[in-house]
């Protein structure tokens, strides 16, 4: 299990067992806060805890949530259920402890332009936060 919690430790979130990836996103949301994203369903592999704020970018498909106090962003979780009911979510792994996180492995996502998964390049978390 992973937890991790926003700066001041008022948002947190856990990530039952470990996610076989992160993913690091070029789109106009994500390379502005430079965050690396794990996915799982909201309250199955990803449970979260703490007052937040979302942001929801003009396509009104995910809602980008952060800590209003010390402003991390911590999660953004889909607007609508899958077919399944289920909602997706994405934690973001910088706000974990780098030694519990430095070894999973980052796939790069073209968000900006291509929406497609970009060549694997070898690259793990630790690559990121140092």
């Amino acid at each position: 299990m992973i937890d991790a919690s926003c700066h001041c430790g008022a948002v947190r979130w856990s990530f039952d067992g470990e996610p076989t990836s992160a993913t690091a996103c070029n789109c106009t949301v994500c390379r502005r806060y430079g965050v690396l994203w794990a996915y799982d369903y909201d309250g199955e592999g990803i449970r979260v805890d703490g007052e937040t704020r979302a942001y929801v970018r003009g396509n009104a498909v995910l809602a980008f949530h952060f800590c209003p106090t010390c402003g991390s962003v911590a999660y953004w979780r889909a607007l609508q259920p899958e077919t399944d009911g289920r909602y997706r979510i994405a934690v973001n792994l910088r706000l974990a402890e780098p030694d519990d996180v430095a070894h999973i492995q980052v796939h790069r996502f073209d968000g900006l332009e291509t929406t497609e998964r970009l060549s694997p390049d070898g690259r793990c978390v630790a690559d990121y936060l140092f």
